[in-house]
């Protein structure tokens, strides 16, 4: 039996990012962007929203009609992430449609060409190291432990800060970049709208993800780590 969209009917999906820097929307309809919307800065908690709106807008497509959404997971910034995290569980569960929760830095390594490089994606902490992939789960390392781990493979760095971070590598060349909503959703349009159904049925909605603790700072100004999940 054909499911609650028809077994050929298209797919229109509303995706976001916004665990980085600033916020990125697209509405895609079966790959092709229909709308596309990058903001710069903080605030995503009171920007998001309206740039959703706009974007849906623009692609003049009402929300009922949507398919599926994706947003990315982490690693990031610990706002953007719960921010973009919140408002895609409040759109999925509203519209009773299904939710991709896609890595961030699997969204920066689909933008990587094929081109007989390693693709590796880096993200800055801030905090002296890089989150990073290459072809499974993030994981931290210094600068000097992803040197050694790529000795002897010609790379190629896909993040925001991949300028940086290249020149201090063994044969590797930098791809500027942030995630990309519009890949996202072709990303997680590949798996299929009811493989998302069936994965927020069995292991719920996507959850945050985090690779260490957030420092923050306490009233008398001492700093410490608090664990997230």
């Amino acid at each position: 039996m054909p499911s609650r969209f028809g077994e050929r009917q298209r797919m229109t999906v509303l995706a976001f990012d916004c665990a980085i820097s600033g916020l990125a929307v697209a509405v895609v309809r079966d790959g092709a962007a229909l709308a596309e919307r990058r903001e710069a800065g903080r605030g995503q908690a009171a920007t998001l929203l309206p740039a959703i709106a706009r974007a849906l807008e623009e692609a003049a497509v009402d929300r009922h009609a949507l398919s599926l959404i994706a947003v990315t997971v982490g690693p990031g910034s610990f706002t953007g992430v719960r921010v973009g995290l919140a408002a895609a569980r409040g759109l999925a569960l509203a519209l009773d449609i299904p939710l991709a929760g896609l890595t961030t830095t699997a969204a920066l390594l689909a933008a990587a060409p094929q081109d007989g490089r390693l693709a590796v994606a880096a993200i800055d902490t801030h905090l002296g190291d890089w989150f990073c992939a290459i072809d499974g789960a993030p994981f931290v390392a210094s600068t000097e432990a992803l040197a050694a781990r790529l000795a002897g493979k010609p790379c190629r760095i896909v993040g925001p800060q991949a300028e940086t971070l290249a020149p201090l590598l063994p044969d590797a060349v930098a791809q500027q970049a942030l995630p990309d909503p519009a890949l996202m959703a072709r990303v997680a349009m590949a798996d299929g709208i009811d493989a998302w159904r069936v994965r927020n049925r069995t292991e719920g909605l996507p959850r945050p993800l985090y690779l260490r603790g957030v420092n923050v700072t306490a009233p008398d100004g001492t700093r410490r780590t608090v664990e997230t999940g």
